[in-house]
């Protein structure tokens, strides 16, 4: 049975201007190092910076044999916004301000990224392609695979360069095969959320 598969990674470590840092350079080729043995057909990311780099020092594991190109599907944005009575007290801050019509943007763009991306082949052949996006799109393409309610995007958090893998067949649910895994990077590499002295 066709599968396609999604090797979804959020972008290495940036600066304030939203540029890769010499640890965002060395966690996007730690990446490419752990994807280097799969077949990858392509490599889309994110028009932003951030993203583009990445898929492009990752891609230099991948032999520069996959095609690199930008979606703008993968754009960082606020894929849904909840209602007043789904929004956690925490997060209630967080959408002060959003209007009508941001909403409605945001909320077009998940809808048409899960209508490119998270579909399984049209043929009989599998896919591999690598994702280089952003956290929001990497949690909206996740509640999706689960089938979760839309404002259950909120909370997954993904750490920079790590590796969340998502697989599309015909007629059979999606399937998480992993989420946030980030084995390939050295320690210090690792983003948790947590202080550095909580780290494991």
């Amino acid at each position: 049975m066709a599968t396609r598969h999604l090797y979804i990674a959020r972008h290495g470590d940036a600066d304030a201007f939203g540029n890769l840092t010499d640890t965002g350079r060395e966690q996007a080729r730690s990446l490419g190092q752990r994807l280097a043995h799969l077949p990858i057909d392509a490599v889309w990311h994110s028009p932003l910076p951030r993203a583009a780099d990445t898929a492009r020092e990752l891609n230099i594991f991948l032999s520069g044999s996959a095609p690199v190109g930008e979606a703008s599907e993968l754009i960082d944005h606020v894929p849904y916004v909840p209602s007043p009575e789904e929004i956690p007290p925490s997060w209630v801050p967080f959408f002060d301000g959003y209007d009508a019509d941001e909403a409605e943007r945001g909320h077009k763009i998940a809808d048409s990224l899960t209508a490119r991306f998270a579909i399984p082949p049209d043929g009989d052949a599998d896919i591999h392609e690598v994702l280089v996006t952003h956290a929001y799109p990497i949690a909206w393409l996740i509640r999706h695979a689960l089938n979760g309610p839309a404002v259950r995007w909120l909370g997954l958090n993904s750490a920079n360069a790590a590796l969340t893998v998502i697989e599309n067949r015909p007629e059979m649910p999606p399937s998480v095969v992993m989420f946030n895994d980030m084995s390939h990077l050295r320690p210090h590499l690792r983003w948790t959320g947590f202080p550095t002295t909580l780290r494991a």
